[in-house]
């Protein structure tokens, strides 16, 4: 494993962290038991995995729990947790900033912690990343005076709601949608280095589609059913154009990680994984290095063959 700067007064992280919502009870994705979710932590802290990424709202506080639980009596030091801020634990939404606090207790409880590296605002609304706008950073700031956090920023998809966060707040972590098929906040990636930000990728291998087993027939019953028959055809579609790009027999989906990895600005990437033989694959990412001609190449593919089509998460 190997280790990349993440935020002031923290240690290095892991490049491949764990992205915590598959511990969670009836998560909305495939719902594993207590005991699954403990061996997964166990086993990527065997890997070298000291990031996790968990929110209250996963699995309704139990990815919080499990997490804790999994963690506890390891030593503190050695481990960063980033947790989230807006989706409760209940099922609710609540952006106020009255309520960060209440919410961030709710979260060191189930933790079992007295703080976390980072508490990062999650996928608000785009006029929630404007300081001059409201008192959320403000908040923030007391909890890390408070010793309760070490940093935080936001959880967020576009490059525009990325540069309004950095240029109107002190955030140092942002948790960004990018992957091959998407590379809008690949733009913000040059400031948030000049800033010292650390980046979070969300979502690397676009919710399975960069693992190359879905095709044009594939259908979803998970969150994943929010696609359209035309969704789907159309990820298909580039999913069969980008093998030729790639032009190796390595596994698509290291490919996909390794790409999110091989830029600077990028701390940790956070692969989802329901077990451990998908979390053995993912840290495998790790090994493989993408030539600066294929990122040149598929960057030109998203520049000319996805951008416009604006596809829904």
């Amino acid at each position: 494993m190997k280790y990349k700067k993440y935020i002031k007064g923290s240690i290095n992280i892991s490049e491949i962290g764990l992205g915590a919502w598959q511990l969670g009870h009836n998560s909305g994705w495939k719902s594993i038991t207590e005991n699954e979710a403990l061996k997964l932590v166990h086993k990527s802290l065997d890997l070298g995995i000291n990031f996790f990424d968990t929110a209250p709202n996963y699995g309704h506080g139990t990815s919080e729990e499990r997490l804790g639980k999994a963690l506890k009596g390891r030593d503190r030091s050695k481990i960063v947790i980033n947790t989230k801020f807006g989706h409760t634990h209940t099922g609710t939404i609540n952006f106020s900033s009255d309520y960060i606090k209440e919410s961030l207790e709710g979260s060191l409880k189930r933790l079992q912690l007295n703080y976390v590296d980072s508490l990062i605002i999650h996928n608000p609304p785009s006029e929630y990343f404007d300081g001059n706008k409201n008192d959320h950073y403000e908040i923030l700031d007391k909890l890390i005076v408070e010793g309760k956090i070490k940093a935080y920023g936001a959880s967020l998809d576009t490059y525009d709601d990325m540069k309004l966060l950095m240029d109107t707040t002190n955030s140092k972590v942002i948790e960004a949608f990018f992957n091959i098929f998407h590379q809008d906040t690949l733009r913000g990636f040059e400031e948030a280095q000049n800033k010292d930000v650390g980046i979070i990728v969300k979502i690397p291998l676009d919710s399975g589609w960069l693992t190359g087993k879905y095709n044009a027939e594939s259908r979803f019953n998970d969150i994943r059913s929010r696609w359209s028959k035309e969704d789907i055809e159309t990820r298909a579609k580039l999913v069969t154009k980008i093998k030729p790009i790639i032009g190796t027999e390595e596994n698509l989906a290291h490919i996909a990680i390794a790409f999110c990895l091989a830029y600077d600005a990028v701390s940790t990437v956070i692969p989802g994984n329901v077990n451990i033989e998908q979390l053995i694959s993912n840290v495998k990412s790790t090994d493989i290095s993408v030539s600066r001609n294929h990122i040149e190449k598929l960057e030109y593919f998203y520049q000319s063959e996805v951008k416009h089509l604006n596809l829904p998460w």
